[in-house]
């Protein structure tokens, strides 16, 4: 992995209901783990995630009392991004807030983070965050913003809207992370509306990552699957490379035992191949697409 990186990102050992389980016992062993591997390789670590609606114990969604919401959130982000101050690159400290389906004023999810503290919480955040590790990055997190379709241009707009409001309110934000969980086919590509997004973003004065790539090809035959993965990954590459994102970042390395986040498998029960290397580690036509978008 160290030859093939310069940043690594954790799917879920910095989450709560893995880092904090039960209230006020902590446990650090897969982030101290990857931070030490960070550190002995050289390579960039992020952080993900301190405010989102799932994967969340059960302790905390019982907490009813918005003061006591507030101080445990910010004892949490104090506790954990204080033990790797200085160590992480960037913090989602917010992931999917934006659910335009629930109706809210400014798209925002209706989420139990809102229902306790309506969208004060993001304040929270960054600000509890920021205080802890102010060189840290502080990043906000979203998906289904890639295709051209109408409802992604309409999620769009309520994250640069969402984005153009803290700044306006100076809350510490310094980037947008932009999952990027794709579908294999010509069907789904992107287009110029995540380009011109993405410069919006980029013209705010923030940094543009993509947090979670990755491509589902299980709804392809499979003498199908290699090349239109291999495609889909250049093609949306050298669209956002082009529009000025910062970083890129797969979400995990090899196809086994890693899962799309969207299909667990493929329809006619054959092994997807949605990432870069195959199950033995071997690279695949998808490596090297994405080594010519990059060049």
């Amino acid at each position: 992995m160290a030859s093939q990186a310069s940043i690594i990102v954790p799917e879920n050992a910095l989450k709560w209901v893995v880092v904090q389980p039960e209230q006020n016992r902590y446990d650090f062993s897969g982030p101290d783990t990857l931070a030490a591997f960070a550190r002995a390789q050289g390579l960039l670590l992020r952080g993900h995630t301190f405010c989102w609606h799932r994967a969340v114990p059960d302790w905390l969604l019982a907490i009813r009392d918005a003061t006591l919401l507030e101080k445990v959130l910010r004892d949490h982000i104090h506790t954990v991004a204080g033990r790797y101050r200085g160590q992480i690159q960037s913090w989602d400290v917010a992931n999917e807030i934006i659910n335009l389906s629930d109706g809210l004023p400014g798209g925002w999810r209706n989420s139990f983070w809102y229902q306790r503290l309506g969208t004060r919480y993001l304040d929270i955040a960054c600000d509890a965050l920021h205080q802890t590790d102010p060189h840290a990055v502080i990043c906000y997190n979203d998906y289904g913003l890639e295709s051209d379709h109408d409802n992604a241009q309409r999620k769009r707009d309520a994250v640069l809207a969402l984005l153009r409001n803290l700044q306006d309110r100076q809350i510490p934000i310094g980037a947008l992370g932009i999952q990027s969980h794709l579908k294999a086919g010509p069907q789904y590509a992107s287009g110029p509306g995540l380009a011109t997004f993405i410069r919006e973003v980029k013209a705010l004065g923030l940094a543009v990552y993509i947090t979670e790539l990755d491509v589902d090809d299980s709804r392809l035959p499979m003498a199908r699957r290699a090349m239109a993965v291999a495609s889909t990954y250049n093609r949306y590459l050298s669209l956002v490379l082009e529009a000025g994102v910062d970083a890129v970042l797969t979400w995990g390395v090899w196809d086994t035992p890693h899962r799309t986040a969207a299909t667990p498998k493929a329809s006619d029960g054959l092994a997807t191949g949605p990432l870069l290397f195959a199950k033995d580690g071997q690279i695949k036509d998808a490596s090297w697409a994405v080594l010519h978008a990059l060049r």
